[in-house]
């Protein structure tokens, strides 16, 4: 039997255009199959701003709309909440934010919801990394000592990003472990998502249909004249080493290759002007200004509308010709997979 994986990257703020994109999917889906969202995913993946949604779909019931709504201006003060200790630098020698505000903000919406209610035949993994082990941590409902952790620890875990939160600390397995953002070692978690739904379903290749979704695409250039001067400040401050590292692209072009043709649709666009996307927004992780917000959640629409036939053709077991990978700046079109000469 097809499985059905929706994937959703790492970026911060930039999560506002997956929720507003997811939502309108949802919007359509009742209105034109009498289902939801949730009907139609068998195995839900995140990380980092990723993980939040993900749990949110898998072990909540919150609609959609409600999960759009956490990334708003009011929930994004919450949530990103300035360190104002003395004598620190902000992301230099501390973090950048707080933990108290995004703490609150999930177990204010997650409440009790654990990794264990995932319903019955779904099931939810979200990816952190281990800092005292070196080891990424793949925290899923699969796994029986995991099955208890609340769903708003995961995402919290999941979610602290270096230098922005601080490291969260989470007993799994009756030990201690002290986690970041997942970001880290696989902004993109398409892959885990199917080698899981092949450990546990045995599940052909063939069958596995996967909704990726990623946060944009940064374009600013790094100097790289100026770069062979720099040092750990200047990769930090100018070289913003985070998102390099973080970058996702690999795992894309993995996944699309491995699926079969019609199976897996990437959802990405790079954060700059193109047809449909007039006013792009900006490519912080933390730029929660109300205008930025407004242009994300545009840049969802914008992915609606390029995206939306296709996504619910997939969701909802209809065929379709071609995958399809990012969309190309030049057109404001997704980019067929394979390439059509």
């Amino acid at each position: 039997m097809p499985k059905v994986i929706l994937s959703l990257d790492g970026g911060g703020i930039r999560g506002a255009a997956i929720s507003q994109f997811l939502a309108q999917v949802e919007d359509e889906l009742v209105e034109r199959h009498g289902k939801k969202l949730r009907d139609c995913v068998d195995f839900y993946a995140g990380t980092s701003t990723g993980s939040i949604i993900a749990l949110a779909l898998a072990t909540t019931d919150m609609t959609m709309a409600e999960i759009n709504s956490l990334y708003d201006h009011d929930s994004a003060q919450a949530i990103f909440k300035d360190n104002r200790g003395w004598f620190e630098v902000d992301g230099i020698n501390a973090p950048k934010y707080e933990a108290s505000g995004k703490t609150q903000t999930l177990e204010t919406h997650f409440r009790h919801a654990r990794l264990a209610d995932v319903p019955p035949n779904k099931d939810v993994l979200v990816v952190a990394y281990g800092v005292e082990n070196r080891m990424p941590v793949v925290l899923k409902s699969t796994k029986s000592e995991h099955r208890e952790l609340f769903s708003s620890d995961a995402a919290d875990a999941s979610s602290a990003a270096p230098t922005y939160f601080p490291t969260r600390n989470a007993v799994i397995g009756g030990k201690e472990q002290w986690l970041v953002d997942g970001g880290v070692t696989a902004n993109n978690p398409t892959l885990c998502a199917i080698a899981e739904v092949r450990r546990k379903w045995g599940t052909p290749l063939a069958d596995i249909k996967v909704l990726s979704i990623g946060t944009g695409h940064r374009t600013r250039k790094i100097n790289g004249p100026e770069s062979k001067k720099w040092g750990a400040i200047q990769w930090m401050t100018q070289g913003h080493i985070l998102d390099v590292l973080s970058d996702e692209r690999v795992v894309a072009y993995q996944a699309i290759t491995l699926a079969n043709t019609g199976n897996y649709i990437r959802v990405n666009a790079e954060l700059r002007r193109q047809p449909g996307l007039p006013h792009p927004p900006s490519d912080e992780m933390d730029d929660i200004s109300a205008g930025n917000i407004d242009k994300l959640k545009a840049l969802g629409r914008f992915w609606f509308n390029a995206y939306g036939e296709a996504t619910l053709a997939l969701l909802t077991g209809e065929p379709l010709l071609h995958s399809l990978d990012g969309i190309n700046p030049d057109t404001g079109a997704p980019e067929p997979y394979p390439p059509q000469f």
